[in-house]
């Protein structure tokens, strides 16, 4: 990837579709918007285990994303 380009990439991946929309809405609140991946597959093949469920967002976000996302866990734990 090169360094300032504007594509997406992979903050969260998780088989639990909720846990990706509370942090879609996390971010939303820090105005970094986000896109789910893999939202429909249950209805496709039935079971996101294979390799979950994907929030992305824009790559020049991602540093800032996964610094929210990471603080958030550790908050938690």
């Amino acid at each position: 990837m090169e360094r300032g380009t504007n594509t997406l990439v992979t903050v969260l991946t998780s088989s639990l579709i909720h846990e990706i929309h509370i942090a879609k809405t996390i971010l939303a609140s820090y105005e970094i918007p986000s896109y789910i991946f893999d939202e429909n597959i249950m209805s496709t093949i039935g079971t996101a285990f294979v390799e979950g469920y994907k929030l992305k967002v824009n790559s020049l976000d991602l540093k800032k994303a996964t610094e929210i996302l990471d603080d958030l866990n550790s908050d938690n734990n």
